[in-house]
């Protein structure tokens, strides 16, 4: 592994902070209450600055905002070519401040700031861009009614939405929600979480200079179990949306239940198989393996954390991706070339290395990593163990963390029902040479989306959800268009029609 960097060398970060309060109704405000709360730098542990802490009240009156703009505003009145250029000029902004985003994403978040910017900043644009694209394209159907009747049905926007957003990968969490939802003409109350409110706060003001009318999107930060609470209980929101935990998951449903039945989208945990074949090319199935794995320090939900190894190259590739996992360079993410930063926090920190503890007293064979690093701030190694076997707890529960488990299968029959055989539900591999293997499996496994011979390739226009416990419904591309959309059926009669 690469030198760390962050015990003696931390880099002041390249930006300032700017906007620490709340954005409702087109304006920064602090809370009812007055209270904030500290964001943290996952480098040190140490503060970055206070920001506004939303609490039930707040969430009130951002609803309020949210509810007058949708009834009484101009943005579900206006066209939905006006609306696209709306949003694309708000693209525009966010690539145009590209750098400053990115330094803020890598200092709330610990991501390494050559991601941010490579793939976090351009990616956001690219959904902002795509759903600008598709909000004049929103049209439902003719019907060819029985008997003496014309039918259609009307694609209209749901109304007030409540969006809850996690930490991993903010900005583009942020873009991923409000995309579709400003899209389709609908508004938005939008929560970040408590460990990552700094871009989202900046893009609101984006937002306002893109010429997004006011209360039309509203940006709170704060805390689940409060501002998160009251979005999903709130009767006037209409629908809410959630990326996090399937614990968390089930609370939000819950309260959209036993509030007003509203709808609910969410996207949530994983314990993800790449099953590698024994004909696969085992430089390029360690390197895909790897990416699966070790991305923003295992901290995706899609990440591939249970790897199954047919067991004739079993032990090539074990070899191999501990070679790879030394080439990690882990560090101070605002050092280029750096490729590992740390954990969000000290609770994820001390998590991810009790898992690992679990592994050790499991009988799982630690072959690399397993150790904090550094003196302060949340740094683990990328590791890895062998001899996993399915029922130890490495290989059951998401760890959300830099550990990969390595466990031996012998045929196709196996391993499909091995990797099935999981709560979850929402990404997988499969690393073959043999189209008809790739297909055969691609097809038996009960998860989201399946990459073949790839792993983590996204796109705007490709859905992203679970099977079982890893969520309901989906994200991106049209599917998570049609989440913020009512359809109405209009039936007329017809009078004198020369035909039917």
């Amino acid at each position: 592994m690469g030198p760390l960097s962050c015990e003696s060398n931390t880099v002041m970060p390249p930006v300032t902070v700017k906007y620490t309060k709340l954005f409702i109704n087109g304006d920064f405000v602090d809370s009812v209450s007055g209270k904030t709360f500290e964001t943290l730098d996952p480098r040190t542990g140490e503060a970055i600055t206070r920001v506004s802490e939303a609490e039930k009240e707040d969430v009130n009156l951002a609803v309020k905002a949210a509810r007058a703009a949708f009834d009484h505003g101009p943005w579900p009145r206006m066209s939905g070519y006006k609306r696209g250029c709306i949003l694309s000029k708000f693209a525009d902004l966010v690539l145009q401040h590209g750098e400053e985003l990115a330094a803020l994403e890598t200092l709330d978040n610990g991501k390494p700031l050559d991601m941010a910017r490579a793939m976090d900043i351009p990616y956001a644009v690219e959904v902002i861009r795509y759903y600008a694209g598709s909000a004049d394209k929103i049209h439902g159907q003719t019907l060819k009614m029985s008997g003496q009747y014309q039918g259609y049905t009307l694609h209209e926007p749901i109304g007030v939405v409540g969006q809850i957003i996690p930490w991993n990968f903010p900005i583009v969490m942020f873009f991923s929600k409000v995309g579709p939802a400003l899209a389709a003409g609908c508004t938005v109350v939008i929560k970040s979480a408590e460990q990552t409110p700094l871009t989202a706060l900046y893009c609101a003001r984006l937002a306002k200079e893109a010429g997004i009318p006011s209360g039309v999107l509203n940006v709170l930060s704060g805390f689940g179990e409060t501002a998160g609470a009251a979005i999903s209980s709130h009767m006037g929101i209409d629908k809410v949306s959630f990326t996090g935990s399937t614990q968390v998951g089930r609370l939000i449903m819950e309260a959209a239940a036993k509030s007003n039945l509203k709808p609910v989208t969410l996207e949530l945990g994983g314990k993800s198989p790449v099953i590698v074949m024994d004909d696969a090319d085992v430089d390029k199935a360690v390197n895909i393996a790897h990416l699966a794995i070790f991305s923003n320090m295992g901290q995706v939900c899609l990440a591939g954390s249970r790897v199954f190894v047919q067991e004739g190259i079993y032990d090539e590739f074990v070899k191999k991706a501990v070679a790879r996992a030394k080439q990690q360079v882990v560090g101070d993410p605002f050092h280029p070339g750096v490729q590992h930063g740390p954990q969000i926090d000290k609770k994820q920190f001390e998590k991810v290395l009790e898992y690992i503890q679990y592994g050790k007293e499991d009988g799982a064979n630690l072959l690399i990593g397993g150790n904090s690093l550094g003196d302060k701030g949340f740094y683990i190694e990328p590791t890895i163990f062998s001899d996993v076997e399915d029922d130890m707890q490495i290989a059951k529960e998401e760890i959300f963390g830099p550990v990969m488990s390595i466990l031996k299968f012998k045929t196709i029959e196996e391993v499909i029902e091995r990797g099935n055989k999981t709560i979850y539900g929402l990404g997988a591999g499969v690393i073959t040479k043999d189209i008809d293997i790739a297909n055969r499996i691609s097809r038996s496994l009960r998860a989201g989306t399946v990459w073949i011979n790839s792993y983590l390739v996204v796109s705007p226009d490709a859905p992203l959800g679970g099977y079982k416990m890893s969520g309901i419904g989906r994200e991106y591309g049209s599917y998570g268009l049609e989440n913020y959309l009512q359809v109405k059926c209009v039936i007329t009669p017809l009078q004198n029609s020369p035909w039917i």
